[in-house]
């Protein structure tokens, strides 16, 4: 029998009733469960009693500090934190992000935006998981005659030899052999090339795949491992095999 997946529950904190309100019926309108509370200080209560996927937080709760909030929550949990602040709050959420929040909304806000970004950092997120994941558990993978070594970050051709890659290159080759035949955005690619805290910069990712196809696609064939989708990103078209 097949089950039903859990429905992504969403936790809001904000101080104010109607942008609860709004939160909690647009999102559950679109399949989410969300519980919505007007203080940071029943945050972990919520969270040692249910599975939160995601949190919206509201930098300015009265009486609180929502920044020590945010570090609290980032030194105790990997959930991804959306934050909430007024147009003028620059500097708070610069220093939200630098705590660890993932992404910001100013006030007003319209939940369709806010849907669009909690989604977004969900992909993201599981993404992460998923090659994270992979690299703990997986020792090489396998495409087209190719063999990439996790644990030696050796990869080999079909030839037998040895070719080098950089760092950027190691990263964005484990992030498509964990998610063959999907499309990953460029935004996507940048986010998971940081996984081994090395900096591959926005249109550099177009860089990188592009030296990345030169070592590992074959001269003067029509075999094309990685394909531009235009406008949407890249998808790393081969079978992909695992060895664990």
């Amino acid at each position: 029998m097949e089950t039903t997946p859990a429905p992504v529950h969403v936790l809001a904190v904000d101080d104010d009733p109607s942008i609860r309100q709004m939160i909690a019926d647009y999102l559950a309108d679109n399949d989410m469960q969300v519980t919505a509370v007007g203080s940071g200080r029943e945050i972990a209560d919520i969270m040692e009693r249910h599975t939160i996927d995601l949190l919206i937080l509201d930098l300015k709760l009265p009486g609180e500090d929502g920044m020590r909030i945010a570090r609290h929550l980032r030194a105790e949990s990997d959930v991804p934190i959306i934050m909430l602040t007024g147009r003028k709050d620059e500097a708070d959420r610069v220093m939200g992000l630098e705590l660890g929040a993932d992404d910001y909304l100013t006030k007003p806000f319209s939940p369709r935006e806010l849907l669009a970004r909690i989604r977004a950092l969900l992909r993201r997120s599981r993404a992460h998981e998923t090659i994270a994941d992979g690299l703990s558990r997986i020792r090489a993978y396998r495409f087209a005659g190719w063999e990439l070594n996790v644990r030696l970050r050796r990869l080999r051709s079909p030839q037998g030899e040895i070719i080098p890659t950089t760092n950027s290159e190691f990263n964005l080759l484990v992030a498509f052999l964990a998610a063959p035949q999907r499309v990953l955005s460029r935004e996507q690619l940048l986010e998971l090339s940081r996984l081994h805290d090395d900096e591959v910069y926005d249109r550099s990712v177009d860089v990188q795949v592009g030296r990345l196809r030169r070592k590992i696609e074959a001269k003067g064939t029509q075999t094309q491992l990685i394909r531009t989708e235009r406008g949407a990103g890249y998808v790393f078209t081969a079978v992909v095999e695992t060895v664990r």
